[in-house]
């Protein structure tokens, strides 16, 4: 039997999803018709940490293969 899901867990999912694929914020925030870009990042939060790593991976490969 498939868990219950509700409308705001598919939302929730799919800005979280849009963040991690590199989609702006504020593109996400209009999907989702918040109010400010702020709303958006605050309530997919549980998606910063993951991307916070590869950020830094993304940078350092920029810093360290600069020629």
């Amino acid at each position: 039997m498939l868990p219950e899901i509700r409308l705001h867990d598919l939302r929730h999912t799919h800005a979280t999803l849009a963040l991690q694929a590199g989609i702006h914020p504020k593109v996400v925030s209009e999907r989702l018709g918040h109010a400010t870009v702020s709303i958006t990042l605050d309530n997919c939060s549980r998606a910063i940490p993951a991307m916070q790593e590869e950020a830094a991976v993304r940078i350092a490969e920029l810093v360290f293969t600069a020629k």
